[in-house]
């Protein structure tokens, strides 16, 4: 992850900063009406073969037959609507039974800054029930893999980026810190200054209503996942009218600050570690770690942090296990119940003095493939963020909040409290300190919250459901792990989800699923396998 954020993604990893937009007026006054903001109609996209995900997508082997890519030209500056113009790269599996088809479900799987392009072909299989009637489609938003993408610093330069301490306790680490965030900020603006203004979620809102137009849809029917939920948010109050099926799940909380977002973060995260060191000591001497009770874990957990910070160990290569690369690795093995054994045989080796799987599952969150190069969600991240919150804090403000952060998590508390100065010297200012997703007039919106996610924690789902708006927002709880509920496997969620979808029927404001042992599911999640 970046050391600056942890991104809410499905996909991706985790900071509930807020987000919102850059050059244009948010009150949505204009975007009631499509191409009211003064634009041409978005012409139909022209498919055809989809090549490999390009290292900023993450890398990877081209799609199988069957899926197909477009682009779509916006425009780069929605307040200069005849202007320049960025692509949006999209891709698309035809829905398998064309007489009942719905029209397109536009999947954002979260971040923000995951690839739509390189998520989509690996997840689906998760949504084969869907595609019964639906195109499944999704798009690398601006700012994003191929679409227009932020660069800042090279792969050698995150290398060292990502390794170097992230929760600072000398004034020397402190300069070092501000100095390794200023210095990526610089190479942000160095090689994107043009696109840092644009990248903000209510220009990628605005580019989704553009994608409905191509794709041929009267409705845009959506499924969005951790910060894909705020996208979806945005949109629906800018385009409440346009709004066909959509549910959001692993909900960000959009009355939050970055602030209290983080601090949510930092309490999730501890449950999730808590759960984790409980079902451990459940399994009794199938449990490789040591202690026989969960804090006991939880404390053991601690101390390897502090013996990796005082002398890192062996990692993969050249390259150590830090600190920061090890409770980087912790926190993505919490974004699902599957990933726990890795993360029980992580820490079992790491108390070996092996570091080579938490090193592993950091490179996973962060975008960094097995031939050193990183995709780009770590900048498209800090862009997106730093576009959309106002939050500027100094090295003193951050230091003075500390302590709550600490109280809230002993493990992941200093990290979260440090990632607050991510956009204290961002070359662009932020749009709001919480983004409007009131959506009067929209349809339903189905709003799933899961009790054990450590990004996007439960209380979200309950306050997007409220300002979405009465008649909008329908609640759906999941008392499962993990983050998101519709990839856990859970029948109940699936069923409720699919109904919605397929034939329209929402279920019962306040419908409760409870997870099964069985539920544990494929992940979409963390990203580069996703906000908040």
């Amino acid at each position: 992850m970046p050391r600056n954020a942890w991104r809410v993604a499905a996909a991706s990893a985790l900071t509930a900063a807020l987000f919102a937009t850059s050059s244009c007026s948010d009150d949505g006054g204009n975007e009631k009406k499509a191409n009211g903001d003064g634009t041409k109609a978005a012409k139909p996209l022209k498919w055809a073969g989809c090549p490999a995900p390009t290292p900023l997508e993450g890398g990877g082997q081209a799609p199988p037959k069957g899926w197909e890519c477009a682009t779509l030209d916006v425009p780069l500056d929605y307040a200069k609507p005849e202007g320049e113009t960025i692509p949006i790269a999209l891709i698309r599996a035809k829905a398998r039974d064309k007489d009942k088809r719905l029209g397109s479900l536009v999947f954002n799987f979260g971040g923000p800054g995951g690839s739509g392009i390189s998520t989509l072909p690996g997840a689906a299989k998760e949504y084969e029930a869907l595609r019964s009637r639906y195109d499944l489609v999704s798009f690398d938003p601006r700012g994003v893999g191929r679409s227009a993408p932020v660069r800042c610093e090279d792969d050698k330069q995150l290398d060292a980026y990502y390794s170097q301490d992230a929760s600072p306790t000398t004034p020397q680490q402190e300069k070092e810190f501000v100095d390794n965030i200023r210095q990526f900020q610089e190479a942000c603006e160095r090689n994107s200054a043009k696109v840092l203004p644009h990248v903000g979620t209510s220009n990628a809102a605005r580019d989704m209503d553009r994608i409905r137009q191509a794709l041929g849809d009267e409705k845009l029917h959506y499924f969005g996942i951790s910060y894909g939920t705020e996208l979806g948010g945005v949109y629906a109050h800018l385009f409440p009218k346009n709004v066909g099926r959509a549910v959001f799940d692993a909900v960000v909380d959009p009355t939050k600050t970055s602030e209290e977002g983080a601090l949510g973060q930092a309490k999730g995260f501890q449950l999730a570690l808590g759960n984790f060191a409980q079902d451990c000591v459940d399994r009794g001497d199938e449990c490789k770690l040591q202690g026989s009770t969960a804090k006991e874990i939880e404390a053991n957990v601690i101390k390897l942090q502090k013996e990796l910070s005082a002398k890192p160990i062996a990692g993969i290569g050249d390259r150590r296990l830090t600190e920061t690369s090890a409770t980087n690795g912790i926190a993505q093995a919490l974004y699902s119940k599957e990933l726990w054994p890795l993360l029980e045989q992580g820490l079992d080796e790491a108390e070996g003095g092996q570091g080579q799987l938490l090193l592993a599952l950091s490179d996973a969150l962060n975008g960094r493939n097995e031939q050193g190069q990183y995709s780009n969600i770590g900048a498209a991240n800090a862009a997106i963020n730093c576009a959309d919150s106002k939050d500027r804090y100094t090295l003193e403000q951050t230091k003075a909040k500390l302590p709550a952060f600490r109280s809230a998590s002993p493990v992941f508390g200093d990290f979260l409290g440090w990632a607050m100065m991510g956009c204290t010297d961002w070359p662009v200012a932020g749009a709001w300190e919480t983004p409007d997703v009131s959506a009067p007039g929209s349809a339903p919106i189905l709003v799933i919250g899961n009790t054990g996610d450590p990004a996007t924690p439960y209380e979200g789902a309950r306050k997007m459901a409220e300002r979405l708006g009465k008649g909008v927002g329908v609640e759906l709880t999941y008392k499962g792990e993990g983050h998101g509920a519709y990839n856990s496997g859970d029948t109940c969620v699936q069923n409720a989800v699919n109904s919605y979808l397929l034939d329209g029927k929402t279920p019962s404001a306040g419908t409760v699923c409870t997870a099964t042992k069985e539920a544990t599911g494929t992940p979409v999640a963390p990203e580069p396998p996703a906000g908040a």
